[in-house]
């Protein structure tokens, strides 16, 4: 057993041919048996290139998009659309399992064997602070597409994914509860914080962690989790260091791009181009921004009768997090905390970003008469508009309201009720056949 778990190690940390797009900045080539800090960085650098590509794959089950009938891979995800989880047709296309856990494998090597194999050093230090970050990433994402929406009542019994922190490939896991999920991916950002050397990642290696990325991932986990104090306490962390915004009055560039003022971590390809080219934008979508909005011309392009979205579909529009999202995990958490006019104030600083001065004008206006529930739906649709297919929306609708969608497809209508079962994904049929225990 021993031996055939040592050559599969070797095996998937050996590189030959590792293409990265341009975005990453190494290109490893040979074969390594990885033992110096250089070694392991080769392998982080993988692992960060071979994270799923799953966010645009929950826009397909929001009310962000409609999808084309007439497109080149319909059939392939059709039934997405059709919040269809089991019994599928053998062309539909899977929500990621195995890459996950191939993800997964890497950094644990790192952790349990690059630990002990690197030389003491700063970038030994930055090396495993990346590795742990990401591993809690990893099922922080993997928690919230499989598992139940946190809730401290039931996250103790509520279902969540397994959590492998070995390298032995032959385990067969238990999936654990959402709470003991949770439990591990603040563990691992606890171990990333004791390590981590870098305050920020430059241009074009900003796709790695750092310590402004992981505040930035501790306010979002704090958000899910309903923490309202440490959700208001992280993005407050994260503004001190970097609050700087995006003038669309003055900037065609959408917030979104990895170069923008705005990125802190630019890893995720949140809008895949197999997607974006049989997808348009939903008439809910289209009808929430009104003409004094500079964010519609950037996200959102006529075609026909319809609106494609041009928002992203590249490299250069990878993003993790960015200091708008702060500004609205602060003002959530401070409507919350019954902070209404500190709120209020924070959400006009990205507003005013975004529309034209007469639209920032009326919008302030109608901001200033509105009570607190008022003030919550309101950071909701904006959230709605400011992250449109960045892979924010499902994990919204899900801790939020849960909403009914409606998708008509083939002239049939498809419907996820209000609370459905469906806005919690079924584990991958391929995932349940190869291990009993789930």
């Amino acid at each position: 057993m021993r031996k055939i778990t040592t050559f599969i190690a070797i095996a998937a940390i050996s590189f030959i041919n590792i293409g990265c797009d341009r975005f990453l900045d190494i290109q490893p080539e040979g074969k390594i048996i990885p033992t110096t800090a250089e070694d392991y960085r080769k392998v982080l650098t993988s692992a960060y290139s071979k994270y799923p590509v799953h966010k645009s794959l929950t826009a397909l089950r929001t009310d962000e998009v409609n999808i084309d009938e007439n497109g080149m891979d319909f059939i392939s995800y059709r039934e997405i659309a059709m919040w269809k989880d089991s019994n599928n047709d053998p062309a539909s296309t899977e929500f990621p399992w195995v890459n996950f856990y191939t993800v997964n494998f890497y950094l644990n090597q790192i952790i349990n064997e690059g630990s002990k194999t690197m030389q003491e050093s700063s970038e030994k230090s930055q090396i495993l602070a990346e590795a742990y970050a990401l591993r809690a990433y990893l099922y922080f994402d993997l928690v919230n597409l499989y598992g139940k929406p946190y809730n401290s009542a039931t996250a103790s019994v509520d279902r969540g994914v397994p959590i492998n922190l070995d390298i032995d490939l032959e385990q067969v896991l238990k999936p654990s509860s959402v709470q003991e999920v949770y439990n591990q991916v603040h563990a691992d950002i606890k171990k990333a914080e004791e390590l981590m050397v870098e305050q920020t990642q430059a241009t074009g290696v900003n796709y790695r962690f750092s310590k402004t990325a992981l505040k930035a991932f501790q306010a979002r986990t704090a958000l899910y989790e309903g923490d309202w104090n440490n959700a208001l306490n992280y993005a407050n962390q994260v503004l001190a260091v970097k609050s700087d915004l995006s003038n669309l009055n003055t900037t065609n560039t959408p917030p979104n791009h990895y170069a923008s003022t705005e990125s802190i971590m630019a890893l995720d390809n949140t809008w895949d181009n197999s997607i974006k080219n049989m997808t348009f934008a939903s008439q809910d979508m289209i009808s929430s921004y009104n003409s004094t909005d500079k964010r519609f011309g950037i996200y959102f392009e006529k075609n026909g009768s319809k609106y494609k979205i041009i928002k992203g579909g590249s490299s250069d529009f990878r993003v993790s997090f960015r200091t708008a999202e702060q500004y609205f995990i602060k003002s959530e958490a401070l409507v919350k905390l019954n902070k209404l006019d500190e709120a209020k104030e924070t959400l006009l600083k990205v507003l005013k970003n975004r529309y034209t001065p007469d639209g920032y004008t009326s919008v302030q206006s109608t901001v200033s008469t509105m009570n607190a529930g008022t003030f919550m739906n309101f950071i909701m649709d904006e959230r709605y508009r400011e992250f449109a297919l960045e892979g924010q929306r499902w994990f919204d609708l899900r801790r939020a309201n849960q909403k009914k969608i409606t998708h008509t497809i083939n002239g049939k209508e498809y419907i996820l009720q209000q609370n459905d079962v469906r806005y919690t994904i079924e584990y991958p049929m391929s995932a349940k056949k190869n291990n009993p225990n789930l």
